[in-house]
């Protein structure tokens, strides 16, 4: 039965999401669906939830997990003192599957399907410190004043050995030609060619679960490769982008190797960035509000946004670089930004307007890095921007030439970074008090587990030297 299954699920094309409860089940009935992974993404954006038999979800699509699954580190520990003052009881909260992103999981041994959940308390209310109900937040903050936001993600990630040791370092993997990457391949054909099996995996997998990739190209280190995603509605792309970072790795382990999203993951390397282009249009017109349509220039409200992003993006470092390792891609004299400037077509900058018609005219945030949550990261980019459109902020003049050599006006660390993040009001009041106290509680325990480990460089420069 399960192998007609997985026939069955390969001659039917690809879909994501229903309309209800009884299209879902339609949905599972038609491709044999044997069990349904329920999925809700935590501070991480790493997949917590239950795996139950199809027929046992039908009969009560609802389930319940801890609430102390919004405090979990990425180690899989817990703040010290968070339980007792935040969720003293530890209490269940209710999590409601969101049809629309039911999906199959192409890689299950089993007919399985996938289907991500918003977390609520028992009286209705949104859970606040849950990432995917902040950035519907944000969003719903951009209805209430009759916009609605447009994203598109950029991904980058590396491939890499097979690596089961944490003390060595990460190398590139071996392609068909049987060597590995010695040196810069960007944009390189004959570099994605060389794992062209993978890629029709990823393909694969993607078209299975209705997920649609723009574009895929070599990027600048050695394994790192960029997916683009078109551009659309920010929970759905965020859903996507969720979704595509676990397709990608599974793909990877089928071919032997790891793809890691980690935002500096080999030395001399260049870092992986999530690039995120935004605009946004009129709920009822669809015009986008960047441009002025009498004549097709910049409005107010484009130069507001990029003000807003420009005073705003410090503070909301830790939720666009949320590890240690994160500050190791924003360098001087990396392909990283490491400011707030702005500019058109200037890649050296944190902000970068593309070049477009008027009716596309987008602001891309440079800044965050690929490890990042991407509710959190596109979350906490729109909430800059409505900030400055709100406040009509204004930003400073476009940089011509190189942004690298200004003012590094960006955290240098983590925990910079999260003290910013508690010290904004402003950002408080758009993304949430228990969403604030939450995160950043997190992200102070993962840099104290962090500073436990004693790294190489401190025995190899300290050991017999101090």
């Amino acid at each position: 039965m399960a192998k007609r299954g997985k026939d069955k699920l390969k001659d039917e094309p690809g879909k994501r999401g229903a309309a209800g409860i009884e299209e879902a089940r339609a949905f599972v009935d038609a491709r044999e669906i044997e069990e349904i992974e329920c999925v809700v993404p935590n501070q991480a954006g790493v997949a917590r939830g239950k795996v139950m038999p199809a027929e046992k979800f039908f009969g009560n699509p609802t389930m319940s997990l801890p609430g102390a699954i919004f405090y979990q580190t990425i180690s899989g520990d817990y703040p010290d003192d968070i339980l007792g003052k935040e969720v003293p009881a530890d209490g269940d909260l209710v999590l409601i599957p969101d049809f629309s992103t039911l999906a199959v999981v192409p890689w299950a041994s089993d007919p399985t399907a996938q289907i991500i959940h918003d977390a609520f308390f028992r009286d209705g209310r949104p859970v606040e410190t849950s990432p995917r109900q902040v950035l519907k937040r944000v969003v719903e903050a951009y209805r209430q004043r009759g916009w609605r936001p447009i994203v598109a993600p950029e991904i980058e990630f590396y491939l890499v050995k097979r690596n089961t040791d944490p003390d060595y370092p990460l190398e590139p993997p071996i392609g068909r030609s049987g060597r590995p990457e010695i040196g810069r391949q960007a944009y390189s054909i004959a570099a994605v060619n060389e794992f062209d099996a993978l890629f029709d995996r990823i393909y694969d997998y993607s078209e299975g679960q209705g997920l649609e990739i723009d574009t895929l190209i070599h990027e600048e280190g050695a394994g790192q490769m960029e997916i683009n995603l078109r551009h659309g509605d920010p929970v759905d792309l965020a859903d996507q982008v969720f979704l595509f970072k676990r397709t990608i790795r599974e793909a990877a382990l089928a071919h032997d190797m790891y793809a890691t999203f980690m935002a500096k993951p080999i030395a001399r390397e260049p870092g992986s960035a999530m690039h995120i282009h935004m605009s946004i249009v009129d709920a009822e017109t669809g015009a986008n509000i960047f441009t002025n349509p009498a004549d097709g220039q910049p409005t107010p409200e484009f130069f507001a946004f990029i003000g807003g992003l420009q005073t705003h993006l410090p503070a909301s470092m830790a939720m666009l670089a949320p590890y240690v390792n994160s500050y190791r891609r924003l360098t001087r004299h990396s392909t990283a930004p490491i400011n707030t400037r702005w500019g058109y077509d200037n890649r050296t900058t944190g902000l970068r307007v593309p070049p477009s018609g008027p009716e596309a005219r987008r602001i891309e945030n440079r800044v965050p890095s690929s490890d990042a949550n991407p509710y959190l990261a596109i979350a906490a980019s729109l909430a800059c921007g409505l900030l400055g459109i709100e406040r009509r902020l204004r930003p400073d003049e476009p940089v011509t030439g190189s942004a690298y050599e200004l003012d590094h006006d960006l955290p240098l660390g983590l925990l910079e970074a999260v003290s910013e993040l508690e010290e904004s009001e402003a950002l408080r009041e758009v993304l949430g008090e228990s969403f604030l106290r939450a995160f950043t509680a997190v992200k102070r325990s993962e840099f104290e587990t962090f500073m436990e480990v004693i790294s190489p460089w401190e025995r190899e420069y300290l050991l017999l030297n101090v």
